[in-house]
């Protein structure tokens, strides 16, 4: 008898006698125990949470034999060393299966019923007529047939709950292995040769294991993707804010500039503006001008006609002259004539005479004068329609100046409402510029935050090992965390990735 089932069966008061009792009926029980198993086990096909142990009948009808041959051990009333070892691989069997105690319990029941009732049935007469005479005799097999029961029942248990127990510490070990190499970053670190019992969560840990490294993988791909184009974004703003900042300057030099036409167009449309207005006073003046010349021919026509009147009077003179000293020779001679009573009329004749002969040479001289006056007025009549010829033309050259000046006023007008807009746009330009360009640099401050946190995404990223070489790796000490780069990394990561999960 073993060190195991002393105790036990010294608890229970189950002694020698008790113990030959069960060996007495050995026969009369290994008559009944085919029985009582096979109504048990038509219970358990009966019953789905008892039947998926077994995969097919002859699966069931082996378990049914070897349970047959168990109680063969239980009933010879030997409880050694074989029997403990029998119970053993019965308990273990039952926690590598996931048996519950309660299956187990039940079936212990519907076989002692049977058994008890079999083994009273099947009792010889006279030994229920002595059970009669002495109570204690009747009971003694059923009490030593449930004792035994009981006991191979608290003996199975007890080793499930011990198999349970080692199962659930390797299984915690494992598992706290596990936990803490996927602290460590540790991602290649799966659950395997886990007890049937915790099968479920060796794999719903190795899938959500692989969910993690196919993640953090994916997180780490993408991270190197995104710091390098980051780097480029990072560059292109950097580039972009340079050229953005130069634009700037060169639109504030524009716009100054800009600003300097329009002012300086505004200055010339005001004095093309000042310009027309001369060349209309210009037009008004050599208008009145040749008004004015118009007059002085007309005048000057006025003269010519005035001196062939003149002329006339001169001819009327000068005939009458020729007349006088044609008179004066005739009275000159009628004087001749008279004597010396004439002589006195001879001299008035010859005064006469000699005043009609100047009266005819003055008028020569003045039809001379009136001549020359004549040709002097001819002369100023073609000077003055010259004059309004060179007016005229004055007068159209400085219409077709003012027209072009007006051309050109409203060319300039135009232009410096052109250039006024084309300042207010460059000045809109250059104030979108400068907004664009602080824009840039808060665009290129955000990359270059963006940037740091992808490199900590990176570092964090590498802390984690997705292949068995990086596993490795950890053999020598160098983990990542620990004597890696990412040993500057913030207190609350380190303490996030070395928190148990």
């Amino acid at each position: 008898m073993t060190d195991h089932l002393s105790p036990r069966l010294a608890f229970m008061e189950m002694d020698a006698a008790q113990r030959a009792t069960l060996s007495g009926s050995s026969a009369l029980i290994r008559s009944v125990i085919g029985k009582a198993l096979d109504h048990f086990y038509k219970r358990v096909r009966a019953t789905p949470e008892t039947a998926r142990f077994f995969s097919n009948p002859d699966h069931m009808r082996g378990a049914q034999s070897a349970q047959e041959k168990h109680w063969g051990h239980i009933v010879d009333g030997r409880f050694d060393e074989q029997y403990y070892q029998s119970v053993r691989r019965i308990g273990a069997t039952h926690s590598r299966i996931g048996l519950e105690p309660r299956w187990y319990i039940g079936g212990y029941a519907l076989v002692l019923e049977q058994l008890l009732h079999e083994t009273m049935a099947r009792t010889p007469l006279w030994r229920r007529l002595l059970g009669a005479l002495r109570p204690r005799t009747a009971t003694a097999l059923p009490a030593a047939l449930v004792k035994a029961a009981l006991l191979d029942m608290e003996l199975s248990i007890s080793i499930y709950i011990e198999e349970e127990q080692v199962a659930r510490e390797k299984a915690v070990q494992t598992l706290d292995e596990a936990l803490a190499a996927l602290a460590e970053g540790d991602l290649t670190r799966q659950l395997s040769q886990m007890p049937a019992t915790y099968a479920s969560l060796e794999r719903s840990y190795n899938h959500t294991l692989d969910k993690m490294r196919a993640m953090i993988t994916a997180v780490a791909a993408g991270t190197q993707r995104i710091n390098g184009t980051i780097h480029e974004i990072a560059q292109a703003s950097d580039d972009l804010a340079r050229r953005t900042q130069a634009n700037a300057a060169s639109l504030e030099e524009t716009s100054a500039a800009v600003t300097q036409m329009d002012s300086r167009s505004r200055n010339t449309a005001q004095a093309a503006r000042s310009t027309v207005v001369r060349a209309d006073q210009a037009i008004a003046t050599v208008d009145d001008g040749r008004s004015v010349a118009g007059q002085a021919v007309e005048a000057m026509h006025r003269v010519s006609d005035s001196a062939k009147g003149i002329d006339a009077v001169i001819e009327g003179l000068d005939k009458i002259a020729f007349q006088t000293r044609v008179l004066a020779m005739n009275a000159a001679v009628e004087a001749g004539r008279a004597g010396e009573a004439g002589r006195g009329f001879a001299v008035v004749a010859d005064l006469v005479s000699a005043l009609a002969m100047r009266a005819e040479e003055e008028a020569g001289r003045a039809r001379e004068q009136l001549t020359h006056t004549q040709a002097e007025v001819v002369t100023a009549v073609e000077a003055v329609m010259k004059v309004d010829g060179a007016l005229a033309n004055i007068s159209s050259d400085v219409g077709e100046v003012h027209a072009l000046l007006g051309t050109m006023a409203q060319d300039n007008n135009a232009q410096a409402i052109a250039i006024g807009e084309v300042s207010t746009a460059i000045g809109t330009m250059d104030q979108g510029t400068q907004q664009n360009a602080a824009m840039v640099e808060e665009t290129s401050a955000a990359t270059r935050t963006l940037s740091q946190e992808a490199e900590t995404l990176a570092e964090l990223t590498s802390a984690f090992h997705t292949d068995a070489a990086n596993g490795r790796a950890r053999a020598n000490g160098r983990h990542p965390i620990i004597g890696g780069a990412v040993r500057n990394l913030p207190a609350a990561a380190i303490s996030a990735l070395r928190a148990p999960l």
